[in-house]
This record gives structure tokens, C-alpha cells and sequence, in this order.
């Protein structure tokens, strides 16, 4: 009998968006971890559902972190941005995650 993996609604809006920095290259490259922005109200169980599902892979760890938002300047005054959420996600050894690279 064939595996038939459910892809619901909710595990797309758990990961915003891949991070591509630096630092996040250098961490695909030399320990196979990714940089995701997640939903604030994700968890790490839900995060590794959602990146195993989206993705097609084995995921090894899920560590997150909230980043305080920073205060930008407008005009003569200024607000601060919203707190967000990261999550740092190593997959199997040997697999990889298809993420566009950014070019200069």
C-alpha cells in the first residue's frame, strides 16, 4: 500500500518564508541547517511537520528563536517593527532543501 502524505492548510502558513544570508549560506554548507521565518505561534513540533512535509525531507533538529523588532525611522518620528520568529532547521545528512539563491 502506498504512503499518502496530507499536506493541510495550516502547515503552509507555519513557514513564512526561507532566510538566504551570509550566515544561513555558510550554515547549508558546512552542518546542512536552514534558516526559516515562522509564524509566531508555531512550535518546534509543528515547525518539523510542516518543513518535512513542504520540503520532502528527514528533519534531524528544530531550534527557534524570537528576534525583538527593531525601531525604524519615519519622517520626524518613528515606530518599531514587530517581533518575529526563527527557526534554525538541520535536515538529514545527504538531503537538501531546492531554496532559489539569491544573485548580486
Amino acid at each position: 500500500m502506498a504512503k499518502v502524505t496530507v499536506i493541510s492548510d495550516d502547515l503552509f502558513g507555519v513557514v513564512v518564508r526561507p532566510l538566504l544570508t551570509e550566515r544561513s549560506t555558510i550554515q547549508k554548507d558546512k552542518y546542512n541547517q536552514y534558516a526559516f521565518e515562522v509564524a509566531r505561534t508555531a512550535d518546534k513540533g509543528s515547525i518539523k511537520r510542516a518543513v518535512s512535509a513542504l520540503f520532502k525531507v528527514d528533519v534531524v533538529a528544530v531550534r527557534t528563536m524570537v528576534v525583538p523588532g527593531k525601531f525604524r525611522r519615519y519622517g520626524k518620528g518613528g515606530a518599531l517593527r514587530s517581533d518575529w520568529k526563527k527557526a534554525i532547521v538541520t535536515i538529514g545528512k545527504g538531503q537538501k532543501i531546492e531554496i532559489a539563491e539569491q544573485t548580486a
